[in-house]
């Protein structure tokens, strides 16, 4: 089985420099330009059975630019939702940096006020690629998420440590291709 991961289009949080785990927001001009180019690239491969997406608006709208182009179905997924980062949610990054990327860190502590631990996203996306390798072995899927739920699904796949899991990066619209037995 073929698995493509891809975070949304840019957002306005994004260019804003805020946290936005699971705050809805919009794509900006650009962001909608970078899910344009990703369509383009998905045609190109022409390989795309079936999209997944998360529910929030940003990856729906990325998704839809990607189902237009292909023509596939999507389904949404509340297991490709972004990690919720509890009273982080839309603050601005230079605020918080240092505070925010100790918390990422304790895997087993949810994020404060209410947030969720590191255990549980990876709980809910590991779930993920399992059902996803057993009802869909034959085909090929395109999970449109966020970078959170796109950092743990590299650690499906490939052996990271903390360091390296910390310091993974998906650009928006970045696409990454894995395959499963």
């Amino acid at each position: 089985m073929t698995i493509y991961f891809t975070r949304h289009g840019e957002t306005t949080m994004n260019l804003a420099d805020r946290v936005s785990g699971i705050t809805d927001c919009e794509l900006t001009e650009t962001g909608i330009a970078q899910a344009e180019q990703l369509a383009e690239i998905c045609a190109e491969n022409n390989d795309i059975d079936l999209i997944i997406c998360s529910p929030l608006k940003r990856a729906r709208m990325t998704a839809q630019k990607v189902a237009d182009k292909i023509q596939v179905p999507i389904l949404v997924d509340e297991r490709l939702r972004e990690w919720d980062y509890g009273s982080y949610e839309n603050m601005p990054r230079e605020e918080v940096m240092g505070e925010f990327q100790i918390a990422k860190r304790e895997f087993g502590v949810r994020m404060k006020d209410g947030g969720e631990s590191l255990l549980q996203l990876s709980h809910r996306v590991y779930s993920l690629i399992d059902s996803l390798k057993e009802q869909y072995a034959d085909r090929t899927v395109l999970c449109v998420c966020h970078g959170g739920v796109c950092r743990v699904a590299e650690t499906y796949f490939k052996d990271m440590t903390t360091e390296n899991y910390l310091n993974f990066f998906m650009g928006n619209c970045e696409l990454r291709r894995y395959e499963s037995e």
